[in-house]
């Protein structure tokens, strides 16, 4: 029989086997689980962006015209 991968919660800490059984993986639970979404509905988090290449792309499309 295997060892189960054990991960990390991303929201505490807490260890979390990784396997069928843990329902709210790679969360602990479905409140760490609410705690991430809430965050990310509420754009806490968020994709950097290179305001540059946000610049480039607006001007590459005039030139096009």
């Amino acid at each position: 029989m295997t060892v189960p991968k054990i991960v990390h919660c991303p929201r505490c800490g807490a260890p979390v086997e990784w396997t069928p059984e843990s329902r709210y993986r790679p969360f602990c639970s479905e409140r760490c689980k609410l705690i991430d979404l809430g965050a990310w509905a509420t754009e806490r988090y968020r994709v950097p962006v290179d305001p540059l290449d946000e610049d480039e792309g607006a001007g590459a499309a005039e030139k096009k015209r």
